[in-house]
């Protein structure tokens, strides 16, 4: 098997007291949402550093994980972290390289499972939306308690929402004061099209020293879910 051993980032309370909050709420979503996909707006949203410390705080939960590096195109995951052994993912698995139990990495973490990206196919969507991805996810959602599916931002390609109709409920990843509402409720109808409930928002990049708004309710309640956050009437 496959070994990666992921990068540790220190965090502070504010930031770990958020994730826990996060997985608090996962947890308490409902036992038949097993499979969750992260999305965005754009790249550098934090999309990717959000959902696998959710992964690792399930695990330190108790909880069987496997996170999933869905972003077959512009994966950040494998420059980040030490691979130790041959590299083989998502990428090798849909395009029939390789089977499932080649592509599964431990890591350090107890509970912890990934799948890499692996090598840049020249048709990401196509293998995505094939049978064999669908089979991958049944079969993972019975061997583990949460599978935690990190895609690209829904904004600029279309995997994410082919990757949504395999999984159970979605989240997505907004950093404070870059995206647009206008934007984000257009990719939010575009997420909801492929019939994936979305779960809510996570606000992320928040500056808690220059917004005191923010620092007072957002950092308590950061990684929580915002049921109306698509409902405000103005721009922003």
């Amino acid at each position: 098997m496959q070994e990666v051993i992921l990068k540790n980032v220190e965090k502070d309370y504010r930031s770990n007291e958020a994730y826990k909050t996060l997985r608090t709420n996962v947890e308490f979503s409902g036992a038949d949402k097993k499979v969750i996909v992260f999305s965005s707006c754009t790249p550098s949203e934090g999309k990717s550093t959000v959902s696998l410390s959710l992964a690792m705080s399930l695990a330190e939960g108790d909880k069987n994980v496997l996170f999933v590096d869905a972003d077959l195109r512009k994966s950040v995951l494998v420059g980040r972290h030490q691979i130790k052994g041959q590299i083989k993912g998502l990428s090798h698995f849909l395009s029939g390289q390789a089977d499932a139990k080649d592509v599964i990495a431990k890591t350090q973490a107890n509970g912890l499972f990934c799948v890499l990206a692996g090598v840049v196919p020249p048709n990401p969507a196509e293998l995505l939306g094939n049978r064999r991805f669908e089979a991958f996810i049944e079969g993972a959602k019975k061997a583990y308690d949460y599978v935690i599916i990190d895609a690209p931002p829904v904004g600029s390609v279309i995997d994410s929402a082919i990757i949504a109709k395999f999984c159970d409920a979605s989240i997505l990843v907004i950093a404070a004061n870059t995206i647009s509402y206008k934007f984000a409720k257009s990719v939010k109808d575009q997420l909801e099209k492929s019939g994936c409930p979305i779960l809510g928002v996570v606000l992320n990049k928040v500056n808690m020293k220059q917004n005191k708004y923010y620092g007072k309710y957002y950092g308590k309640y950061y990684g929580a879910y915002y049921g109306e956050y698509y409902k405000k009437d103005d721009d922003e």
